[in-house]
């Protein structure tokens, strides 16, 4: 039921709900912060997965493909920034993640607040300074995803639609091209640490929260 309504409204407002999905992980199930973060990311994983093919009745492959300058750009960034994020959270104390992920949520809810219903009409930047931007934001990007378990969508469609002008239906597919390598990235990082061992300790658990994000999510959208 908590994948389920999870689920419900980050397909309404456009998202895949791992925002919402870790303070529940936390604060009603008790995972540590950091088991919290792996399973979120696990749970993320196969929703993100889900959603890429389910897009394409609006935005086909054809039209995800033409763009891959800019899917390649923010990569260039966030799969470092995701490799350096979940890294650093498998070094510090639990206490201190508690308080970056406070921080983080924070700032999430800032971002949703003032940032959908933007629209642009072409890049910000040209040339050399497009792609360095790219870069910057799609580190900063890939370290936030990785330090929360998230896919990165309400950070990256904004600087999708912004930075490089993409259409907004058009920035929810490229999201989810450039979330699912980047949280992959992730995943692999987080799964040298031992606290990775409690995905198969709750394999049952994050099937099943999965399963019901993936159709609160359709439901939503």
């Amino acid at each position: 039921m908590g994948g389920l309504t999870i689920g419900a409204i980050g397909g309404l407002i456009g998202l895949g709900g791992a925002e919402f999905r870790l303070p529940l992980l936390i604060g009603l199930f008790r995972f540590r912060a950091l088991e919290a973060v792996i399973l979120n990311k696990a749970m993320s994983l196969i929703v993100v997965a889900t959603a890429l093919p389910f897009r394409t009745a609006t935005v086909p492959f054809s039209d995800i493909g033409a763009q891959w300058p800019i899917i390649v750009n923010l990569l260039a960034g966030s799969l470092i920034g995701a490799w350096v994020g979940a890294g650093w959270a498998t070094r510090i104390s639990s206490r201190s993640l508690y308080r970056v992920l406070a921080i983080l949520m924070a700032l999430i809810a800032v971002a949703l607040f003032f940032g959908h219903g933007s629209a642009a009409t072409s890049a910000a930047l040209t040339g050399p300074w497009l792609i360095a931007a790219g870069v910057v934001a799609g580190f900063a990007i890939g370290v936030v995803a990785a330090l929360m378990g998230v896919a990165g969508g309400e950070l990256l469609i904004p600087t999708l639609v912004l930075l490089f002008g993409a259409d907004i239906k058009l920035a929810g597919s490229l999201s989810l091209a450039v979330s699912l390598p980047t949280m992959i990235v992730g995943f692999m990082r987080y799964s040298r640490d031992d606290a990775f061992s409690v995905i198969s300790r709750h394999k049952a658990f994050v099937v099943v929260m999965a399963l019901g994000s993936i159709v609160g999510a359709f439901i939503g959208g």
